[in-house]
């Protein structure tokens, strides 16, 4: 492994497994988490570039790919696609150290970890636009199961019932 090469791999045999799973939910996941971080802080010139544009996230390892694209003012999930105006690739740790502010996309790009393939002008608009922004780094203890389910009963419990009984 030379110094250039990520620590972390996903092993084949989970990115084979991973590979048969339909894409569009993860896609779908993908999206409300970038609408919820991104979409509004987008500046209205970075959202013009990137209107109709198909984007596709690349997880290498996990061999695994999120398509989506820019539609009005959010981010929708889109069907895979064959072609794309813009690809990131890279690992899947190498993703998560991006989000997490550890590592930062040139970095990567120049160590060959991260590379983008398609309009490289809209590659540079989409970094320079999320390198400006304000985002919250990526806390992976919010992502142990036992977070997630104490979030959801959370969300659940607080939600008023969508019906009302006749009786009571």
């Amino acid at each position: 492994m030379t110094s250039n090469e990520p620590r972390h791999t996903i092993p084949a045999p989970v990115g084979a497994l991973l590979s048969r799973l339909p894409a569009y939910p993860g896609s779908l996941l993908l999206v409300t988490a970038l609408n919820r971080v991104l979409a509004r802080q987008l500046p209205r010139d970075v959202c013009q570039v990137l209107e109709g544009k198909r984007i596709r996230i690349e997880v290498r390892d996990a061999q695994v790919n999120f398509d989506f694209i820019w539609r009005g003012q959010r981010f929708r999930a889109a069907a895979p696609q064959t072609e794309t105006d813009l690809t990131l690739s890279a690992r899947a740790h190498d993703f998560v150290r991006l989000a997490q502010r550890l590592d930062d996309p040139d970095t990567l790009f120049f160590n060959r970890r991260l590379s983008m393939q398609g309009d490289t002008e809209l590659g540079l608009v989409v970094k320079n636009a999320l390198d400006a922004l304000e985002l919250p780094v990526l806390n992976r203890e919010t992502l142990k199961p036992s977070a997630v389910l104490n979030r959801l009963k959370g969300a659940w419990s607080s939600r008023k019932p969508a019906f009302h009984d006749k009786h009571g």
